[in-house]
């Protein structure tokens, strides 16, 4: 059962790789095994289709996201403070993808949306689900600053949802350009989109 389970690994954490630095559409199984170190046999014990590894390898990188955004975003200090620190590790994460590739890779959401959303039902379906996450953890966080009076946005859900189609296309930007300089303006434009009070900006 391990050597089983550690073959499934290795070949979810390949598909990975390769995603995350030349998309979904241009890979095959067999380069997936390849890279992997396993028979291609494997693939289709764990998996029926390349569709499915795909939702597989979005559920394993969501749930190492979405655990990285909880802690961040529920940690200790004011609203706008634990945003800003959402804001920081996206960068920092960028510039070591960049340091360990030579490139920046982007969002591997972003990047599957503009790819395949009109490809397949099941992934544009699952990315939705998981923008949405994304949305109502910011929004969850907005309010709290709405109800300090640190901002002054009348409807937080709609900037929420501006907050994170800005993060998604300063990353955009960042790979377009291999530039993670690029994603430095985007706390200070932030700020400006939620209506932040003066002192707030300047504090922060």
């Amino acid at each position: 059962m391990g050597r089983t389970s550690d073959a499934k690994e290795k070949i979810l954490g390949a598909a990975r790789t390769l995603i995350e630095l030349r998309g979904y559409s241009a890979l095959g199984v067999a380069e997936i095994c390849k890279a992997a170190g396993v028979p291609k046999g494997s693939f289709y014990y764990f998996f029926e289709t390349k569709e499915a590894l795909a939702l597989a390898v979005i559920d394993e990188h969501w749930a190492d996201q979405e655990r990285d955004w909880k802690r961040i975003l529920s940690g200790e200090g004011e609203p706008l403070e634990r945003l800003r620190r959402l804001f920081e590790a996206t960068q920092a994460a960028q510039r070591a993808g960049q340091r360990d590739c030579g490139t920046v890779s982007g969002c591997m959401f972003g990047n599957l949306t503009l790819e395949m959303s009109n490809q397949t039902e099941a992934i544009r379906g699952r990315l939705q689900e998981i923008f949405d996450a994304q949305v109502g953890m910011i929004d969850a966080v907005v309010v709290e600053a709405k109800t300090r009076g640190d901002v002054t946005v009348a409807d937080t859900r709609e900037a929420a949802r501006s907050v994170v189609a800005q993060l998604e296309g300063h990353v955009l930007f960042a790979k377009l350009y291999n530039d993670t300089q690029r994603l430095g303006p985007l706390w200070a434009n932030c700020l400006a989109l939620l209506g932040a009070r003066a002192k707030m900006a300047h504090g922060l």
